[in-house]
């Protein structure tokens, strides 16, 4: 089976990964329609060898496709998603817009896949929520009691303007769009700060980890950190277990579960790094240990490419099931 495929966003960095990705993946496409602004209309991007050209996104742009990728904004996607679903287009989302939406699934392919099954609308989950929630899920079988999470993430996350200000300021510039000269220091706030001393970006890793995992009433912390790396995001997970546990069963179950590798020979210098991780498809974790705090406590640290696996990638792989 074939199909028509849009991007919306595509001249983004998340727009443009997806078009690598499906192209990498081979994915059967008939045709392939790029949108964005009225800004970018007549831009070219290459896709197996061809340049396409890109459309500016109107209400009369869904007409006989069939599966839609939005990464251009959650104000983007509350305002075309549904006129794409009306022209009879599945949507697959990278906002924040549909994420803790009741009725639309939220998915990482790896761990609940099966709920795109006959959905309209499915939202991908934030790059560091991907990034920390399957080796989290390959725990779930011993009881998730809590989970503490400091994530450590990289400037491609705030997109092209994140890149640019650490080049900038790498260079000797002002930052122009961080709070704080980004080549020199971590930047302990990642989106605004809401009630309660939490920013968004923390608010959303509690909330869609307990979405995907089917657990509501988990208890999750998190602290969101930006850090001077261009790309790939990093995660320190602590899990409190009900069940005890000896460190060779983790070690099992996180070589057993899809999508995670394990790197963790920290006398050789040899765990989860963002150089590792850039360009991959798969999620990293290492620097596996007991936490000496708690009881039933396990320690670990995992690294995802978040343009890729934490975005387009798991936004096709969607695609690749709802294809086949």
């Amino acid at each position: 089976m074939s199909c028509n495929i849009a991007i919306v966003g595509a001249t983004g960095l998340v727009g443009r990964t997806i078009l690598k990705v499906i192209e990498e993946y081979k994915l059967p496409v008939d045709n392939i329609h790029l949108f964005a602004s009225k800004n970018s209309q007549g831009l070219e991007l290459e896709f197996f060898n061809e340049k396409i050209k890109v459309q500016e996104l109107t209400e009369n742009s869904f007409k006989d496709i069939d599966i839609v990728l939005f990464s251009a904004g959650s104000e983007i996607s509350s305002f075309y998603a549904p006129i794409a679903n009306a022209c009879g287009a599945t949507v697959i989302d990278n906002s924040s817009c549909f994420r803790m939406n009741s009725n639309v699934p939220l998915v990482v392919p790896e761990i609940n896949i099966q709920e795109v099954d006959n959905a309209k609308i499915i939202a991908n989950p934030n790059c560091s929520t991907i990034t920390a929630v399957i080796a989290l899920n390959a725990l779930k079988k011993f009881g998730l009691l809590s989970v503490g999470y400091t994530s450590f993430q990289a400037v491609s996350g705030a997109g092209q303007k994140g890149l640019i200000d650490l080049e900038n300021t790498l260079n000797g510039k002002k930052p122009s769009y961080f709070s704080a000269n980004i080549s020199q220091t971590c930047i302990p706030q990642i989106d605004d700060f809401v009630e309660g001393g939490y920013t968004k970006e923390e608010i959303k890793m509690q909330e869609e980890t307990k979405k995907i995992l089917h657990m509501p009433g988990l208890k999750i912390s998190s602290t969101c950190v930006r850090v001077p790396v261009p790309n790939s995001h990093a995660v320190a997970v602590a899990v409190q277990l009900k069940k005890s546990f000896e460190l060779e069963e983790v070690y099992r179950a996180f070589n057993n579960a899809k999508g995670l590798q394990v790197v963790d020979e920290p006398q050789k210098g040899l765990y989860p790094l963002s150089t590792i991780a850039n360009g991959s498809d798969i999620t990293f974790v290492g620097r596996i240990r007991r936490d000496t705090a708690t009881e039933n406590g396990v320690l670990f640290y995992c690294v995802a490419d978040n343009l890729r696996k934490g975005a387009a990638s798991n936004a096709v792989q969607i695609a690749q099931y709802l294809i086949s």
